[in-house]
């Protein structure tokens, strides 16, 4: 499939992509990313569902956020998209960001799905990734080269090309204010997951190598009604590499909290 740009509604200072009717399904992307990179799921789940994709704050057409925002600003500046309880579905950065939204606001929250979180990095990828976030200064767009391979490794396609042009073009403030934060924290606490009351699915790919199965299914055990999902042969960007695979999970997880 292609990712082309898509209308934008406007929810407070948050660019969205809006579509279908039904139970509200909110999406959040990743670093560097816009609210496109869930075309494929926008598209499936919005057969049944009320889905809004953001522009999360720095990135698309939404604002930055002010001052030096933290996690926490990055999540309450999505709630008020949340207009009833929700299923959230989140990637990387944006997994991250709802998880915190689960945890905190969890009346907003009915049902969780983490895509590719990370939990409790090794000291190897937090220096890796701690270094990568110093190098960006917030006035240069970074050089997309080395993310672009650790996302598809060396193979070419349509979803590298179209990551590349919105990393090329992201806002150099809003992502390295967005990647320093997704640097800084290390994923839920232990209390956080144990005391999580929703249904959470959490899913990676065997592949991938900084949001490993390991983390996701360590998640997954620590929630009472949390689950695992690894796909075989995907890495990072499997909502847009691995979609016919990640829909049939996701339509199954969503009827069943809607119910």
């Amino acid at each position: 499939m292609t990712w082309t740009t898509q209308r934008r509604s406007k929810f407070g200072t948050l660019a969205t992509i809006t579509a279908g009717d039904g139970p509200l399904v909110v999406l959040i992307h990743g670093v560097g990313l816009r609210a496109e990179a869930w075309g494929a799921q926008i598209a499936a789940l919005s057969q049944n569902c009320r889905v809004i994709a953001v522009d999360m704050p720095g990135h698309g057409h939404s604002a930055s956020l002010i001052g030096a925002p933290d996690l926490a600003d990055f999540t309450d500046s999505i709630v008020g998209v949340l207009d009833e309880p929700a299923i959230v579905l989140g990637h990387s950065f944006g997994a991250m960001i709802a998880l915190d939204l689960a945890v905190r606001h969890s009346n907003k929250v009915k049902g969780l799905i983490a895509l590719n979180a990370i939990y409790r990095r090794n000291d190897v990828a937090k220096l890796a990734v701690k270094d990568r976030a110093d190098s960006l200064d917030g006035r240069t767009v970074a050089d997309p080269t080395a993310t672009l391979k650790r996302w598809f490794g060396d193979g070419a396609g349509l979803a590298k090309d179209a990551c590349e042009q919105w990393l090329l073009n992201v806002d150099p403030v809003g992502y390295r204010t967005a990647y320093n934060i997704f640097a800084k924290e290390d994923g839920p606490s232990l209390d956080a997951l144990v005391g999580l009351k929703c249904p959470a699915l959490f899913v990676t790919g065997d592949l991938e190598p900084n949001s490993t199965p390991d983390m996701s299914r360590n998640m997954a055990g620590l929630v009472e009604n949390g689950r695992a999902e690894i796909l075989k042969n995907a890495a990072h960007m499997l909502p847009m590499t691995h979609a016919l695979q990640l829909n049939g999970l996701l339509a199954t997880f969503v009827s069943g909290v809607a119910k």
